[in-house]
């Protein structure tokens, strides 16, 4: 995902963000893969989690497909700008992430499945940067609404961090903490690969796969 605006390797304080607006994002209703809804409140039983692995286009068709996840959809998270716009986020001084929202239902896939999924599809060890994409924006992070669920992410990234050092590739820089508040992305970049199969992706993994995580 291509912009102008100059990129930045170091994220802005609170102090130096840019202020955003009141109003909410306008979004779709409904979900174009699934046809499910797209945004809160979801059906008794979902659970959501954020996962940032650069680009969000690519992000979230890891997920969409995926048997229990109920629905994706992609925005801003971890930053200080309320209700950005993404030419903000793209210049750096919002703090947030590129991220996908995944609404599962937990009986039907659990959230260290989506752990395995996430940590297969990117290469957490680059820092503020995943591919050619490059800026604070497309740093990986994991964005949890369950306490217990932050101790089994980090779990998996000491699990995922041995194998990884193994083949060659430096520490991971996933940061994982309790999940902010999710901002929309504009409507044109929900599902957009679903809409625009042709288009930009950058995500690559480091073909190295995560150990399976057993949950006590």
């Amino acid at each position: 995902m291509f912009f102008t605006s100059r990129k930045k390797s170091e994220l802005p304080s609170t102090e130096d963000s840019l202020t955003g607006r009141q109003d909410v994002m306008p979004v779709p209703k409904t979900h174009f893969v699934s046809g499910n809804t797209l945004q809160a409140p979801f059906p008794d039983g979902i659970e959501t989690v954020v996962f940032g692995l650069g680009c969000f286009w690519g992000a979230e068709r890891k997920f969409w497909d995926l048997d229990g996840v109920y629905a994706t959809a992609v925005g801003y998270a971890a930053g200080h700008t309320p209700n950005p716009t993404y030419e903000e986020v793209c210049s750096g001084m919002t703090g947030h992430n590129e991220v996908v929202l995944v609404a599962y239902c937990p009986e039907q896939i659990s959230f260290a499945a989506l752990l395995k999924v996430f940590w297969d599809s990117h290469n957490p060890t680059q820092g503020m940067r995943q591919g050619n994409d490059s800026g604070t924006q497309y740093r990986s992070g994991i964005y949890i609404a369950r306490d217990e669920h932050i101790k089994l992410a980090e779990k998996s990234r000491e699990a995922f961090s041995s194998v990884l050092s193994e083949a060659g590739y430096g520490s991971i820089t996933t940061e994982i903490i309790a999940m902010p508040p999710f901002y929309y992305a504009e409507g044109y970049h929900q599902q957009y690969l679903a809409k625009n199969p042709n288009g930009y992706c950058g995500l690559g993994g480091t073909n190295v796969s995560c150990p399976e995580i057993a949950v006590v």
